[in-house]
């Protein structure tokens, strides 16, 4: 079972997102409802390739210094960068300074205009991905074979910084699955998106 607690206003939430007014925020308001914006999509998986060794809410706490230091994530102009834009983001302290990871955000974004000549769009790639079971059955879990999947097709794809684990932290969080406890005061929210939500083709 995944553990849950009461938040300030009474209302039972995962317990992760409890230490927060701005965790519960992002709790309540993006964790688990579908995305098919290819902006966003492209943003949340740069954000967990950051967030790898780290907790997700040291990233959320830097998350518009990245905005602003990676072109709102805008895939196109983010694959024009440069070393001059690699040697900028190393000297930006609003940001996690990984040479590593920054050129890898740099490198995806061409392989996301790869993605969307190839596939129409981002969206219709990685809902591909998205598994078919009952979400009631839910446990706690890094990675499943789906996460698995995406990450080994990604990586043929040349993608880098995209492992299982991460690539299973931005299905939850992108509303591929519903991960939100049973209990949780959110998850019928999320369920009511995802029966209305249409997965891109």
């Amino acid at each position: 079972m995944i553990p849950t607690g009461l938040g300030p206003d009474g209302h039972i939430r995962c317990k992760w997102c409890l230490a927060t007014d701005r965790y519960i925020h992002y709790h309540d308001h993006e964790w688990g409802f579908p995305v098919t914006d290819d902006r966003r999509l492209f943003e949340k998986i740069s954000l967990e390739a950051f967030q790898s060794g780290l907790s997700w809410y040291t990233i959320l706490q830097k998350r518009e210094n990245f905005r602003a230091a990676f072109a709102q994530f805008d895939f196109h102009a983010v694959a024009r960068f440069t070393e001059a834009d690699v040697q900028r983001l190393l000297q930006d302290a609003g940001i996690v300074r990984h040479r590593g990871k920054i050129e890898a955000v740099i490198h995806n974004a061409s392989r996301a205009l790869e993605m969307v000549q190839q596939e129409g769009s981002l969206a219709a790639f990685f809902w591909r991905f998205a598994p078919e079971r009952n979400d009631a059955d839910i446990v706690l879990q890094a990675q499943t074979p789906e996460s698995q999947a995406l990450a080994k097709a990604l990586k043929k794809r040349g993608w880098k910084f995209v492992g299982p684990t991460t690539a299973y932290a931005f299905m939850q969080s992108m509303g591929m699955v519903n991960d939100h406890a049973p209990e949780c005061t959110t998850r019928s929210l999320v369920d009511a998106a995802k029966q209305a939500f249409q997965a891109p083709q």
